[in-house]
């Protein structure tokens, strides 16, 4: 089983001093059969001491999420939080995918008003959205399974959208980063969302860290972002379009939610 130190480092700093200044963090690790937290420390720093840990309040969220809040109550113009964390991962048991696909479509389209499902259904406004669905009715089948055009629709990201830094920020919408072919991983994980959404798969955005094996992993050493997408009667599948794989124990999540902003680090 992999074992990983983790330490994510965010630092602000202000151009003039800032006083009470209040603040939400998601550096927690998702903890379930997938990853063991062996340990976790934050410490927060700034001109004027330290926040110490146990003034940090924590809370889950509406998607299940461990958030972190604090204060800082006296001025300062440089805010540091570090994060370190020791983590075990366990492989995923991968779909058997064994039931007819028609079964499964008509399953996904029971889910169009489950409460616990329109989030992840919702798409933004795209005004290309016809030329978006035209595009990719050439490359999804839906005569085959969901796994399988997910899976499609994660390659076709990564084959043909370019993997750039500073052509988008995290506001930039599905309709730009269509228009651009080119961004990072969360543009990646943002445009494959609208994509599986768009074919009635139930898909949410992920933020965590990949952790690689080997050389040439997309996204490592810095914040990483994917996607899970509602796999009948398996449940939440990720895939990684940035670097073309299945989520597996070389990701660590530390949130889930509808797009980036549930997901702020």
């Amino acid at each position: 089983m992999p074992a990983y130190t983790i330490k994510h480092i965010t630092r602000y700093t202000y151009a003039a001093e800032v006083i009470d200044c209040a603040n939400q963090i998601m550096l927690y690790p998702v903890e379930d059969e997938r990853l063991d937290v062996e340990s976790h420390d934050i410490t927060i720093s700034h001109d004027a001491g330290l926040v110490q840990e146990s003034n940090i309040d924590t809370f889950v969220d509406y998607f299940g999420n461990t958030v972190g809040v604090f204060t800082v109550l006296q001025p300062h113009t440089v805010l540091v939080i570090t994060s370190t964390k020791d983590v075990v991962t366990h492989p995923i048991q991968f779909p058997m995918d064994e039931q007819p696909a028609e079964q499964q479509w008509q399953h996904l389209r029971g889910l169009r008003h489950e409460v616990g499902f329109i989030d992840f259904l919702t798409q933004e406004a795209l005004a290309s959205c016809h030329d978006m669905k035209a595009t990719l009715s050439q490359h999804v089948n839906l005569a085959e399974k969901p796994l399988k055009n997910a899976l499609v629709l994660s390659e076709y990201v990564f084959d043909n959208f370019h993997y750039q830094q500073g052509v988008t920020n995290v506001e930039t919408p599905a309709e730009e980063i269509w228009r651009l072919k080119a961004g990072v991983c969360q543009d990646f994980a943002h445009i494959l969302l609208e994509m599986l959404r768009m074919f009635g798969i139930p898909a949410r955005y992920v933020s965590g860290y990949v952790c690689p094996k080997t050389e040439g992993v997309r996204g490592a050493g810095a914040t990483h972002a994917w996607v899970e997408a509602y796999i009948p009667d398996y449940g939440w599948l990720g895939l990684d379009p940035t670097n073309n794989c299945i989520v597996n124990d070389g990701h660590v999540r530390l949130a889930i939610g509808r797009n980036f902003s549930d997901c702020t680090p």
